[in-house]
């Protein structure tokens, strides 16, 4: 069986053509796109695949934690499928989001949250811009 097919089946989720080829796209390798970009490389090997099953799908996947939703600009979401521990560095001219080691990052002092509460995880996001 294919390994993206048994990753697909492994998370619980049914895997259709298209949500296999939604799944090429995304998970064959750590990668950042966008909604767009995913619906074009999927529509290469399956052009009938509409926008609302990619988003749908994107959505899916997030949930049953094989992407994440990253928030590069208020107008700009891109799927991580890069799942290590890791934070990102985002090129506000290019747009372009890379990968940065997850630490060492100022740490978060757990004795600082509100009372009840505790910490479940820190992701750091650094933009730059060309000199």
């Amino acid at each position: 069986m294919n390994p993206l097919t048994e990753r697909l089946r492994g998370a619980g989720i049914s895997p259709t053509r298209q949500r296999r080829e939604i799944a090429r796209a995304l998970l064959a390798r750590p990668v950042h796109m966008t909604a767009e970009q995913v619906l074009n490389a999927a529509r290469v090997r399956a052009p009938e695949i509409s926008r609302a099953t990619v988003y749908n799908t994107l959505a899916l996947f997030c949930a049953k934690g094989l992407l994440r939703e990253l928030a590069v600009d208020r107008d700009r979401v891109v799927y991580d499928s890069g799942l290590h521990p890791h934070h990102h560095l985002i090129d506000i001219d290019s747009g372009e989001v890379r990968d940065l080691p997850a630490g060492p990052w100022p740490a978060i002092d757990p004795a600082q949250l509100p009372p009840g509460f505790e910490l479940a995880g820190v992701e750091v996001i650094v933009r730059v811009r060309r000199r």
